[in-house]
């Protein structure tokens, strides 16, 4: 894939992030859920490493500049950065590599899994604590049942789209 369509890919992936994440979504204190993974994961498996630990960044950054929720808080756009950079290592597909649906499924559930517990439990926790100066333990506690009913979510939602996209992609933004 050329680097032009690597752009235009990511400044779509950066919008659909941020109106996922912003208006599609809802949040409670420091419990929300969206579908905003959907342009991160995409954009993992698509672009690789860099561009979606980027991606998240800047979807992070922008929508809190332009829809603040809160005040600003630079653990959150680590995070998100941090989700798209363990997306991006796991999942990335380099151009020409074939991986089997059974790859490809245990990818995704390593993935989901290491995001799930290292950012949006114990990382998500401890800025919750920082910013809103409730206990560690509480915050970890009250987003546990949260991310257990986000965890299939997230699989399935993913298995969906990569199946239903990855034809298309291969037809339109792969090189001949």
């Amino acid at each position: 894939m050329s680097k032009t369509k690597k752009m235009i890919l990511s400044a779509l992936f950066i919008a659909l992030g941020i109106v996922l994440s912003r208006f599609l979504g809802f949040k409670v204190v420091n419990l929300s859920f969206s579908f905003g993974f959907v342009p991160l994961m995409l954009s993992a498996i698509w672009l690789g490493p860099k561009y979606s630990t980027l991606i998240g960044g800047l979807v992070d950054l922008i929508g809190a500049l332009l829809f603040p929720v809160g005040s600003y808080f630079v653990g959150y756009t680590i995070d998100s950065m941090l989700n798209g950079l363990i997306y991006g290592i796991i999942l990335y597909e380099k151009p020409g590599e074939e991986r089997s649906t059974k790859e490809f499924i245990i990818r995704l559930l390593i993935a989901t899994f290491i995001v799930s517990v290292v950012c949006n439990l114990f990382l998500s926790s401890l800025w919750s604590y920082l910013v809103y100066g409730k206990a560690y333990l509480v915050a970890l506690t009250a987003k546990l049942p949260l991310e257990a009913i986000r965890y299939p979510v997230k699989i399935v939602t993913i298995l969906v789209l990569a199946k239903i996209l990855t034809p298309l992609k291969n037809k339109y933004l792969i090189e001949e």
